[in-house]
Formats: C-alpha cells, sequence, structure tokens
C-alpha cells in the first residue's frame, strides 16, 4: 500500500468484519449502508485490492482482506496499549472490550458482573457476545473469553477465576420412579439427558473415585431421550423428571439447596470445569483488561461466599 492506513479505517475494517453484513455493521457504526459501501470502497481504492467479496445477504473477506484484518486487529491492539503505557488510560480504564462468554452463564453471571463493572469505570464499553461454542483461542474478534476448564494453548492468558465443580443430580420424581444409581456402571442404564456444547466429547461421562493406587477413571457411554445444546434447557428437563444432568454446581446449586434436584454418586469426581478468563499474550499491559479480569474474578469469588 502506497498511502498512509489510517487508524480510523483499521478500526472500521474490524467492526465491518465482525459484523458479517454491510447492514450490520452499519447499525453498529450507525451510518447508513450506503456510506459503510463507499467507506470501504474508498479503502479498497487505496488499498488497490478488493478486501470483501459482497453478495446482497452476507459478504466475505477475500484472503488479502483476511490479512488486512489480522494486522488491523493486531496495530489496533498497539495503539491502545501505547495509550495506556503513555499514561492518557493509566489512570483509569477506558475503551472497547469484547467479551465472550457461553450462552447460561454468560447470561446468569457474565452479563450482571458487566452491568456493574460499567458501573464502576464508565469510561469503559463492553460488547458481550454469547455464543455455544467458544470461538478459537487464536481469535482476535474478542479480548476476553471466560471458559470452563483451563485451555492447553500456551499462547494465551488463562487466568483461573472461581473453581467449578461439575455434579450429576435427578430430580427425586426421576429417582423415585427409576431408582438412585450406586455405581458409574448403573448410569448406562438410566435416562441421561445429553448437552452438547463445544469441543467436548459427547455421549460419554468420564468418572473419577478413590484415592491414590486406588483411584480410577470410568468413561460410561450415556443413552437418553432428549439433547440440546442449551444448559438452561437441559436443567429445566431434569427438574420436570425427565433423566440424569451433569451440570456445572454453579447452575444447579440452588435447587440443589431447596431440593428440587438430588446429587447422586457424590464421591465420584468429573472433568475439572474451573472458570476462566483467557486473553491474548499481547493484552497482558492492557489497563481495560486487567480491570475487567479482576474485577470479575472479585464478583464472582463474591458470588461463592454469599
Amino acid at each position: 500500500m502506497r498511502e498512509t492506513v489510517l487508524a480510523a479505517d483499521l478500526g472500521f475494517f474490524s467492526v465491518l468484519a465482525s459484523s458479517g453484513s454491510l447492514s450490520a455493521a452499519a447499525r453498529e457504526l450507525g451510518l447508513t449502508a450506503a456510506a459503510v459501501s463507499k467507506r470501504l470502497t474508498q479503502m479498497e481504492a487505496r488499498a488497490g485490492v478488493a478486501l470483501v467479496n459482497r453478495t446482497t445477504r452476507r459478504m466475505m473477506l477475500t484472503p488479502e482482506g483476511e490479512l488486512y484484518l489480522e494486522h488491523a486487529r493486531r496495530i489496533l491492539d498497539e495503539i491502545d496499549s501505547l495509550a495506556e503505557l503513555l499514561g492518557s488510560a493509566k489512570k483509569k480504564p477506558q475503551g472497547l472490550l469484547r467479551v465472550n462468554s457461553t450462552l447460561g452463564f454468560g447470561r446468569s453471571h457474565v452479563a450482571p458482573v458487566v452491568s456493574r463493572f460499567v458501573a464502576r469505570f464508565p469510561e469503559v464499553s463492553v460488547q458481550l457476545q454469547l455464543s455455544v461454542t467458544p470461538p478459537p483461542l487464536t481469535d482476535d474478534t474478542f479480548d476476553v473469553c471466560i471458559r470452563f476448564g483451563e485451555p492447553p494453548d500456551t499462547r494465551v492468558v488463562a487466568r483461573r477465576l472461581a473453581p467449578n465443580r461439575r455434579l450429576l443430580c435427578a430430580a427425586p420424581s426421576y429417582l423415585a420412579a427409576r431408582g438412585v444409581p450406586l455405581t458409574a456402571h448403573d448410569l448406562s442404564r438410566h435416562n441421561c439427558i445429553g448437552i452438547r456444547q463445544g469441543d467436548e466429547a459427547y455421549g460419554v461421562w468420564r468418572l473419577s473415585s478413590g484415592r491414590g493406587a486406588a483411584r480410577k477413571t470410568e468413561a460410561v457411554r450415556i443413552n437418553g431421550t432428549l439433547t440440546t445444546n442449551d444448559g438452561e434447557i437441559a436443567v429445566k428437563w431434569a427438574l420436570e423428571g425427565h433423566g440424569i444432568l451433569m451440570r456445572a454446581e454453579w447452575d444447579i446449586s440452588e435447587y440443589l439447596q431447596d431440593g428440587r434436584l438430588v446429587q447422586i454418586l457424590p464421591d465420584h469426581e468429573t472433568p475439572n470445569a474451573d472458570i476462566f478468563a483467557v486473553y491474548s499474550q499481547r493484552h497482558q499491559m492492557s489497563n481495560r483488561i486487567r480491570a475487567f479480569v479482576d474485577f470479575i474474578a472479585l464478583e464472582l469469588g463474591n458470588e461463592l461466599r454469599a
């Protein structure tokens, strides 16, 4: 590119790519679709290459557009970091913060924390997106992702926010009708409610029991008449007596306390599901990201102690 690339163009293109269409980008930017199209055309003219393939309903980035986006997001991050290091934003967090979380936990826990965070730091704007499948760890679309289980990728920072156990439970009505499982193997003869989420293996529950040399892990293939990708729906089905559910303690603690659900096989442990905030290593110096991660860790800790 012969001409200077403006930071405003980089921000515009990042929003455009995240929106998925010109009309969605227009709503996000507060512009008309014609204005967005005109600005994109001007950018492509300056670049000398097409950045976007347009259709009537959607758009896709060209290979050159993908390259432009990758560098644009990195440069924008570096500009923000530089501003913070120079002190203009160091005193208090400001700027745009993009957060991703799972559907159920995002609605019930992350969204309320975001509300309190922006009340505490009004100069930060937060975009919260909830999704069934977590975005790839290498995706720069988000600044912070709230995930279950520590990611294996060493290229990212993973800060543990709160402990979290997956528990097996069922409604008293189901257990009265079908009996209480006494061993992990017994689960294969029960109606189990399946949840398809993320990259986790579906249809197999791994349970560990015992200590030391006697510890063993069993992989139980479950069967059932109900499956969903929404954890809240799965909990409702369990409450209605449809079967046995494996779910995070954060989502079912109130029902265990009031007796609407009963924990089964309490001496068995399931794979780790602790809650982590995940972000790129290059964001470690970002004041707004560090402020948000510190804030949500404190808030979730307070919920545990409540």
